[in-house]
């Protein structure tokens, strides 16, 4: 009787779940400005590929640059030679900017609209350069240089860490790996134990440390370049 009752509460609370991570998502420019966690969950993904991305970009315009075009110029050589979501944004850049957007306009938007650092970086350093007269392929290369710095930092920051996620994730597996054998093995003792009171009150515990301890590991393993 006892099952009957908690298989729809455990039913709709994975439901729930379902429905808490995909209601805030917004296939708008590649899922941005979405609010739920799978809409931020892409929009970091996406944002850390532009990034990844974005030296690359910077020495292409530079040069562009450096062959005699124009600023517009070097952004249509991103849009024609670069990748997704790179290509993409430029490509909504220079939109805006042929239906009468001004220039510092449509670069502020772009950068409100990836959410990136870096971009944030480049946009006032060709926003400055445009009028104070600076050299902006030399402002494009050191600034590249910095990015691909940081980004090595990453990676090494990420490899020496692999160690403390793998043990997180089979730490926080074990308790359900188990479980799942001893009800394999010893059907009879464990089915009536989960049916009962302390069964669920136990499964409940169970979750409640293990995700905390998950937590924990996620905040000790994430460091912040």
């Amino acid at each position: 009787m006892l099952v009957w009752l908690i298989a729809p509460l455990f039913a709709f609370s994975f439901a729930g779940l379902v429905w808490y991570y995909l209601s805030g998502i917004k296939i708008k420019e590649g899922w941005q400005n979405g609010q739920g966690p799978l809409a931020r969950w892409l929009d970091d993904r996406r944002r850390r590929k532009f990034n990844e991305q974005l030296p690359e970009a910077l020495a292409t315009m530079s040069n562009a640059l450096r062959a005699g075009f124009s600023i517009s110029q070097a952004f249509d050589s991103v849009v024609n030679h670069g990748e997704k979501p790179m290509c993409e944004e430029f490509a909504i850049l220079q939109q805006q900017l042929r239906i009468g957007m001004t220039f510092e306009a449509a670069l502020q938007s772009m950068s409100d609209r990836v959410g990136s650092d870096d971009l944030t970086l480049v946009t006032t350093a060709i926003l400055i350069s445009r009028k104070t007269g600076g050299n902006v392929t030399e402002i494009f290369d050191k600034i590249s240089e910095t990015i691909r710095g940081r980004m090595k930092i990453e990676r090494k920051v990420k490899t020496l860490t692999a160690q403390g996620r793998m043990q997180g994730i089979l730490v926080s597996a074990m308790p359900f790996l188990l479980g799942i054998a001893m009800v394999i093995m010893k059907p009879g003792m464990m089915i009536p134990f989960l049916c009962s009171f302390t069964g669920v009150v136990s499964c409940f515990v169970v979750l409640l440390l293990i995700t905390t301890g998950w937590l924990i590991i996620r905040k000790i393993t994430k460091i912040d370049v």
